[in-house]
């Protein structure tokens, strides 16, 4: 019986939060707020020296990490940006090319476009991945990354990481998922071959919006030991020990809040494809998605992410949107409040027309968090912004 291994609920409230250090039997870590730590001789290098280089309490986060993701190594970043861009400055040099997920978060495409193509002469190519033909025709002998989101921010697209992970490998490129919006509960994207996996954990994995990380999780060696060393010495983007207690604290409950966004995402999208003044529902836990199937093979639930179309562009969705009540009108998301923005105007708006378009982004595009409050009361707040319509 010892050898079985715990399940996923379990090991998300124990953890292995012991880092070593002696304890006084807290029955959560705590904070440790020292930037630096003694030396008992010149020659005495021990577990932790100075904060950017480790912490007990980081390093009790990345322990969890890297357990629940079914990883061996996992580092804790300041920000989801800041995981994505040590991922692909660990992994990239200049002249390499990159085969990426069409419908990209924008944050991602402004960091390959604007910043690692412009300054590194990277090669980067965007392909539709929902077809897994469309990702071995572009990769070639000199790709070194592919990069793929499943499902993507903010169509709620997939694609087929097992088979990708198999195009990838026979190429000798490395494949990271971003599973931000699926999270380790609901996908892990390692399991079905990734190399590695990010995630920004402002979002479902600390669950409260009051708190911003990114982590970065991989099974290969190699691979984390450089992350490591180019997020200490490279971007310098460690997460603080108050903010790894905060997501420490999220996770316990991951579990439980997972469960019931998926539970208030599939009553909401119901809704919104039953109504008339809405043009489309992205959400795969719908049969109507594309890629449902998909979905009930890779992933154990859907998810409280989804998207949906207003008829009547942007006027329109600014119209429902300015008069709700009960959720709340913001960027980001994964909190346990539900929050809806407007795509091009809002979460988007930072993108040129041409590229919103060619990432099927309409003007009548609205994202939603959906929370875990009383689903009648999220739903009859989107009935009394609809009613303004009319």
């Amino acid at each position: 019986m010892d050898d079985i291994p715990r399940q996923f609920d379990t090991q998300a409230v124990s953890g292995d939060e012991q880092t070593g250090q002696p304890t006084t039997g807290d029955i959560v870590t705590p904070i440790h707020l020292a930037s630096t730590y003694t030396q008992e001789q010149v020659s005495d290098y021990p577990e932790f020296t100075y904060a950017r280089d480790g912490t007990p309490t980081r390093a009790a986060l990345e322990s969890q990490l890297a357990s629940l993701s079914g990883g061996s190594h996992a580092l804790a970043l300041s920000s989801g940006m800041g995981a994505i861009g040590t991922t692909a400055m660990t992994l990239l040099e200049p002249g390499d090319h990159v085969v990426a997920f069409q419908y990209l978060y924008g944050g991602t495409r402004k960091l390959f476009d604007d910043i690692y193509a412009e300054s590194f002469d990277l090669d980067v190519e965007y392909v539709d991945a929902t077809s897994t033909a469309a990702v071995a025709d572009a990769v070639t002998d000199e790709t070194a990354l592919v990069w793929v989101e499943s499902p993507t921010n903010p169509l709620m697209r997939l694609c087929d990481i097992g088979a990708i992970a198999e195009v990838a490998d026979k190429a000798d490129a490395t494949l990271c998922v971003d599973n931000t919006f699926a999270s380790p509960y609901f996908q892990r994207p390692l399991d079905l071959g990734a190399d590695v996996v990010v995630h920004s954990t402002t979002k479902y994995i600390n669950g409260h919006s009051d708190s911003l990380g990114g982590a970065i999780v991989t099974r290969d060696d190699d691979f984390a030991e450089r992350a490591e060393f180019v997020q200490k010495y490279g971007t310098g983007s460690v997460l603080s020990a108050f903010d790894s207690y905060m997501v420490l604290r999220g996770l316990k409950t991951l579990p439980a809040r997972m469960e019931r966004h998926e539970q208030n995402a599939l009553a909401v999208a119901g809704f919104l494809d039953s109504h008339s003044a809405v043009e489309a529902v992205h959400y795969p836990g719908l049969p109507s998605h594309p890629q449902h199937d998909l979905a009930r093979e890779q992933m154990s639930g859907f998810g409280g992410m989804l998207s949906f179309e207003i008829d009547g562009g942007r006027e329109a969705a600014a119209t429902v949107l300015g008069h709700l009540e009960e959720i709340q009108l913001a960027v980001s998301l994964g909190g346990v409040e539900s929050i809806i923005a407007s795509v091009p105007g809002m979460t988007h708006a930072y993108l040129t027309d041409e590229k919103r378009e060619a990432m099927d982004i309409s003007e009548g595009l609205v994202r939603m968090s959906v929370g875990i409050e009383a689903t009648d009361d999220i739903i009859r707040d989107l009935e009394r912004g609809f009613d303004r319509l009319s």
